[in-house]
């Protein structure tokens, strides 16, 4: 039978249990056989609260503008719910017997429980109780207790694939193992995680491909371990290719939850040299991989995914693959003049010698290839994704578009990038 923990939490009767729990708990919180309630505590409470949540979305999306993306309306309207919960709820506490003031505080806890579970719902970032309780888990090992240097490798023939040869150990464990390590660099990044398929444990060691991966913005790498789900997909890929699967390696290309240096050179930070460069020498140096640039896949999302994209054509002798999903048209911080200014002073030749659309514009890729996807219902990066896909066929390369169910969110994050993983072992030498 299926565990209540894994009963779904972005959709299905939970979600709709919470709405509908949180509209009672408002309606009774609301209600009282008071005229003075009515015509002044009431409105006052609900206007304060309309006020400051206005206020909050224009100070975020106007005047700070911490992402390009604006704040979710359905965010800010579960915020106000909530708000208005806690505030009514602490106006009941100023009269009434003590068990209706007791009550009064839990519904008010109701209704921001049922707030954090519509986000949730909308963004997909926690599908189950299970994995919001894998949140305090902790069960990473130590890098390099599971990654020891090795030079009992597995030799691939010219002209074979690794799957050709590969022959899977009975003793091979069934799960591959999570580090978190310091990646040294060009920037001061936080630190990144690391997933090493059970394959990785085999002797001789086979030279695995690699897929360096970016969460969005605002971000932690260990996203795709939480909302991604990464651990639990990897390992059932491995499970059906006896063992076989690409190295994983989540980097921070933003240096904090705020910050973001676009992926360039520029006086916002050296991003592009730590990918293009500093991480890729980390893995080389620390990891068993196959070096060669074909085995090699840049891939994130959202403003990762523009990052992907970035990478494959500033770096391809590096990454000869990309997965973007649900990228930008271009690195941005809001509009192309508040980009130019940030990064490059001004100077829009400077942007333009390094913005993907425009390297495209001048440049052949016919060795590269790509996954591009995007969510039907994102009006705002959907048609991104468009132009993107078609400026990458128009300069050679070998590129597929994925269109999924669901927005801007992990409905589509998650099952585009492990959608995308056949067509990525072909390519890498996992599967014939």
């Amino acid at each position: 039978m299926l565990s209540p923990l894994d009963l779904s939490l972005v959709n299905g009767p939970i979600p709709t249990a919470a709405t509908v729990a949180a509209a009672l708990a408002l309606t009774y919180l609301a209600i009282r056989r008071n005229r003075t309630w009515w015509v002044r505590v009431l409105p006052i409470v609900v206007l304060a609260c309309a006020l400051f949540v206005t206020g909050l979305t224009i100070m975020v999306n106007e005047v700070w503008k911490p992402w390009p993306e604006p704040l979710p309306v359905v965010l800010m309207v579960w915020l106000g719910a909530a708000l208005v919960a806690l505030t009514l709820a602490a106006v009941r506490l100023r009269s009434g017997k003590w068990i209706g003031r007791v009550f009064g505080v839990l519904l008010a806890l109701g209704v921001v429980t049922s707030a954090i579970t519509a986000t949730n719902a909308h963004f997909g970032l926690y599908p189950t109780a299970r994995a919001v309780l894998d949140v305090f888990r902790n069960d990473r090992v130590n890098l390099d207790e599971v990654a020891k240097p090795s030079s009992d490798v597995v030799e691939v023939p010219a002209g074979q694939k690794l799957v050709d040869v590969w022959r899977k150990p009975a003793d091979l464990p069934d799960r591959g193992t999570v580090s978190e390590a310091e990646i040294p660099g060009a920037m001061t990044a936080r630190p990144a995680w690391i997933y090493l398929p059970p394959a990785y444990a085999a002797k001789p060691r086979p030279k695995l491909p690699v897929i360096v991966l970016m969460a969005g913005q605002p971000s932690l790498p260990r996203d795709w371990f939480d909302g991604g789900r990464l651990t639990e997909n990897m390992d059932a890929f491995a499970r059906e290719h006896n063992g076989l699967a690409p190295i994983v390696v989540v980097v921070d290309q933003l240096g904090s939850m705020t910050a973001n240096p676009l992926c360039l050179d520029s006086k916002l930070g050296k991003s592009e040299t730590y990918l293009g460069r500093d991480v890729p020498a980390w893995i080389k140096h620390r990891l068993t991989v196959d070096e060669r640039r074909e085995a090699w896949t840049i891939a994130g999302l959202s403003q990762g995914g523009t990052c992907a994209l970035q990478l494959a054509v500033r770096a391809p002798d590096v990454y000869g693959n990309f997965i973007d999903l649900s990228g930008q048209r271009e690195p941005t911080l809001g509009t192309r003049a508040d980009t130019v200014k940030a990064a490059f002073d001004g100077d829009e030749a400077a942007f333009t010698r390094v913005n993907p659309l425009d390297v495209l514009a001048r440049q052949q890729f016919p060795k590269t290839a790509g996954v591009i996807v995007a969510g039907k219902d994102d009006a705002i990066y959907r048609p991104a994704a468009v132009e993107v896909f078609e400026a990458c066929r128009r300069a050679g390369m070998d590129v597929l578009w994925m269109e999924l169910p669901g927005a801007h969110d992990w409905h589509v994050w998650r099952p585009g990038f492990y959608g995308s993983l056949p067509w990525l072992a072909q390519r890498t030498g996992l599967a014939r």
